[in-house]
């Protein structure tokens, strides 16, 4: 501070300071200088783009493309603050560009000790200019293939209190490593090459989207995924998503692109939270890959200097496409289409591979991208999936019935043999009183936990009843008191009017108690007290939602209808018969979103020969 008596004086700051504080906004470790250069790379017509780093980028990033190159005028002016060849016009609006600011080469110059050699195809010789700590020298004729060699060295050397809080290597690895897989994602055009420490990491050949989204989040093979396809308005998306048995720990498996940028956008996460929310266990996050092409004039990339953020002029359009998207791609049946749980790998990052049964291998695309398809769309392309949901017309009916319609020309045969040539197969024995055991038609073992299965029947069925506002109430001969406590009853009681829409008509009956009038009659006989008690739970913790709120109301009403499902479904415990059994595989089948629970955990494991081997060390 100065002295009382002294008059602070303003004074312009050197270009170094400025550039060096510039740097801290568009550099903020190494995998940020990463980032730029391979978009100038990928901007500049790349064909191929190699990358090195040692120790995390923090002694020495390396990045070498073949493309269009620049000339010695050019040199000087790339390692100018805000100097660039890609915008047409100063309205910022049309930018088809990843890199546009003109600020990366000049802030990564003035924290590091930078080496740019460039040669444009046609020129007799190659280029270079060198920038150490702001300070830039004159352009020299050097050695070099036509295209561009950036080379990045002593990283923060100019500023060494940022260089103090960079992490380990391994975890500056970590982040370099994801931006390179984001940017790969975005440019299949382009093969991309990785090493850390003369270590491979990457080698991606030139590949279509599907192969190289396979490849990036590591899925095993293209048909491991599910396609997503949805459009609203001027807005698109596409993209490929994995099943819900297959999440992590963090959302770092999530690779989204707004017109062909990668980014970390709010929005989009919110949105891909929301879509898997009630197919997914609780904590876990979905591995996606999603591209939304959207109008340049209704989105802002010029938000942040790492432009990763984004505005969008109608954020609640984009939330509805991307749910809406999603909730299509994830409406499979058990067993139809869709990557299967495997045995003990629910929590890890493992490869997912989709499974469709021996006679639907060779159209097994077209399968998926009809289950992914509006109900009312597929009835009307002929795919064939019944649209409707209906009482059981089988021996299930002895339980709360939730099912497809099915033709009365496609109804399951009684016989085990012909039901195993359904996707899974048909039901040898009740295991443990809880699991059924099945067999399919190639040999295959199919485990399925029978409350979870049933739990989300009931859950679809219920679902689609309060979106036609035709579910059935059951009066009570006698009506029900339930005591609650004084949050609960209010809670509650603040959603009467949604909780009747679903058949559950409450009103209050002094101090903190509610008297129950109707339940839903899909859900039997039911004990009102228990589901009372857990819905006004449920509610009592929820912060998104008020009676007032339509949007929010809508969003809670599915784990409304989630966790009176669970009340209403068949119990571990309960002994089926193997018509019973049967029933509840092919309503599986044929039930969107089966493959799991209302809580997001798997109803059904598949074992194949190769499993088994595996599993007693046979191979």
């Amino acid at each position: 501070m100065s002295p009382a008596n002294s008059q602070p004086v303003i004074r312009r700051l050197s270009e170094q300071v400025v550039n060096r504080i510039a740097a801290g906004e568009v550099i903020e470790r190494p995998a940020a200088a990463l980032k730029e250069l391979v978009e100038n790379a990928i901007d500049s017509g790349a064909r191929r783009i190699h990358i090195r780093l040692d120790r995390g980028g923090m002694d020495r990033i390396e990045v070498t493309d073949d493309g269009c190159g620049m000339s010695p005028d050019d040199l000087r002016l790339a390692v100018e603050r805000h100097c660039t060849s890609k915008l047409r016009d100063e309205t910022l609006v049309r930018i088809s560009t990843l890199g546009f600011r003109g600020e990366a080469l000049p802030s990564i110059g003035a924290a590091a000790r930078l080496t740019v050699m460039s040669r444009p195809r046609g020129a007799e010789s190659a280029w270079s200019i060198r920038v150490e700590g702001g300070v830039v020298g004159e352009p020299e004729p050097c050695a070099g293939a036509p295209g561009t060699r950036v080379l990045v060295e002593d990283m923060f050397f100019a500023t060494p209190a940022r260089r103090k809080f960079l992490k380990s290597p391994r975890v500056e690895s970590g982040h370099a490593e994801n931006v390179v897989r984001r940017l790969a994602l975005a440019a299949p055009q382009i093969a991309f090459r990785l090493e850390f420490d003369s270590r491979m990491i990457l080698d991606l050949p030139v590949q279509d989207r599907a192969a190289r989204v396979a490849a990036i989040l590591e899925s095993g093979q293209a048909d491991g995924l599910l396609p997503v396809e949805g459009q609203r308005g001027d807005l698109k998306l596409h993209g490929f998503i994995c099943a819900p048995s297959v999440h992590r720990a963090t959302a770092n498996g999530q690779m989204l692109l707004v017109n062909g940028r990668p980014v970390v956008d709010p929005v989009l996460r919110t949105a891909v939270r929301v879509a898997y929310r009630n197919v997914m266990e609780h904590g876990r996050h979905a591995v996606v890959a999603l591209a939304l092409e959207i109008p340049p004039e209704q989105v802002d990339v010029n938000v942040h200097p790492a432009k990763t953020e984004l505005r969008y002029a109608d954020p609640a359009a984009v939330r509805a496409l991307v749910i809406g998207s999603l909730g299509r791609a994830l409406g499979t049946g058990a067993g139809v289409a869709g990557v299967r749980p495997d045995l003990l790998q629910s929590r890890g990052p493992s490869p997912a591979r989709i499974w469709y049964p021996p006679e639907r291998q060779d159209n097994a695309p077209e399968i998926a991208a009809r289950m992914a398809m509006p109900p009312a769309m597929a009835e009307k392309d002929g795919a064939g999936f019944p649209t409707g949901l209906a009482e059981s017309t089988l021996p299930l009916a002895a339980l709360p019935a939730a099912r497809r319609a099915v033709p009365v020309e496609e109804a399951a045969p009684t016989g085990d043999a012909a039901c195993a040539d359904y996707p899974l197969g048909a039901a040898m024995a009740q295991v443990l009183g809880t699991y059924i055991l099945s067999q399919t038609a190639d040999g295959a073992l199919v485990l399925v936990d029978q409350h979870a299965a049933h739990e989300r029947l009931t859950h679809e069925l219920l679902r689609q009843q309060y979106l036609g506002g035709e579910i059935r109430a059951q009066r009570l001969l006698l009506p029900e008191v339930v005591e609650l406590t004084p949050r609960q009853a209010e809670a509650l009681l603040s959603f009467a009017p949604a909780l009747a829409r679903l058949g559950l008509e409450i009103e209050p009956f002094g101090g903190p108690a509610v008297l129950v009038r109707t339940m839903p009659a899909l859900l039997g006989k039911e004990n009102p007290a228990g589901m009372l008690r857990d819905l006004a739970e449920e509610l009592e913790a929820d912060d998104l939602a008020t009676p007032a709120q339509a949007d929010a109301l809508d969003a809670r009403m599915d784990a409304i209808i989630a966790r009176m499902a669970c009340h209403g479904s068949v119990r571990a415990g309960r002994r089926l018969t193997h018509e019973e059994m049967n029933a509840l595989l092919r309503d599986m089948e044929r039930t969107p979103r089966s493959g799991t629970c209302s809580h997001g955990r798997p109803t059904w494991i598949r074992l194949e020969k190769a499993d088994l081997e595996r599993m007693f060390g046979r191979r």
